[in-house]
C-alpha cells in the first residue's frame, strides 16, 4: 500500500502540473494536453501562497480528472459487491486522498518542460496522447503518455497516465485490490489506510 501510494503521489503530481480547462481545446485531445502547460505553468509561478496555488489546482482537479471513474475502476470486483455507504465513503476518501497525493508535491515540478509526440486513437471513446517529461540536471527524462476520454468532445477527461510504460490506473488497482484481498474481502481495511494515509500530517 504504501509502494502505491509513493507511486501515486509522484505521478498524479505531474498530472496537475500539466492539468487545465479544457474549453479551449476544441474537442481535440493533443491541443487539450498541450494547452494545460502553459496554464499551470502560470498558477505555479505566480505570487500566490502554497495553499492557494493548492486550491486552484485541486479545483482543476475535480473538474477535468474522471477522479469518480477512477475511485471504482480501482477497486476491481469489489465495486460490484460494496454497499451504498461503503461506496459513499470510498468515493469521499478516494477524492481526499488524490487531492492530497499531488499536493505534497506540487513544489517538486515548478517549471516543467514538455514535448509533445504523436497520437494515438484507440477508438470513439479513447485517446492517447504521448509526450515527454524533458529531463534536466537533477530530474531524467520522463515518457508520458495521456489516456484521454473523448467520448463527449466537449467534456474531454483523463482516466489514466501511463509512466515509462506504467499505467496508473492499474498499479493502483492491483494495490488497492491486494489489500482488501489479504484482509478477507474486507474493504474497510482500505479505508483505514486511506484515512491513514489522509490525516498524515
Amino acid at each position: 500500500m504504501k509502494k502505491a501510494i509513493n507511486i501515486i503521489v509522484i505521478i498524479f503530481a505531474i498530472v496537475f502540473i500539466f492539468k487545465t480547462d479544457s474549453k479551449a481545446s476544441s474537442g481535440d485531445p493533443k491541443e487539450f494536453i498541450n494547452e494545460v502547460v502553459t496554464e499551470a505553468k502560470s498558477i505555479l509561478s505566480s505570487n500566490a501562497n502554497q495553499g492557494e496555488k493548492s486550491k486552484k489546482l485541486g479545483n482543476l482537479a475535480l473538474e477535468n480528472v474522471d477522479i469518480k471513474f477512477l475511485a471504482l475502476y480501482t477497486i476491481g470486483p469489489y465495486r460490484k459487491t460494496i454497499n451504498e455507504d461503503q461506496l459513499k465513503k470510498y468515493h469521499t476518501l478516494f477524492e481526499q486522498y488524490f487531492l492530497k497525493s499531488f499536493t505534497s508535491r506540487l513544489t517538486e515540478y515548478s517549471d516543467p518542460k514538455i514535448e509533445m509526440m504523436g497520437v494515438e486513437v484507440k477508438n470513439e471513446k479513447y485517446t492517447i496522447v504521448q509526450s515527454k517529461l524533458l529531463g534536466t540536471s537533477e530530474k531524467p527524462e520522463v515518457k508520458i503518455d495521456w489516456r484521454v476520454y473523448t467520448k463527449n468532445p466537449e467534456k474531454l477527461l483523463i482516466r489514466d497516465l501511463i509512466v515509462e510504460g506504467l499505467s496508473l490506473a492499474r498499479t493502483q488497482k492491483e494495490e488497492f485490490v491486494s489489500v482488501i484481498d489479504r484482509n478477507d474481502g474486507d474493504i474497510n481495511k482500505l479505508f483505514e489506510r486511506l484515512e491513514e494515509f489522509i490525516n498524515k500530517n
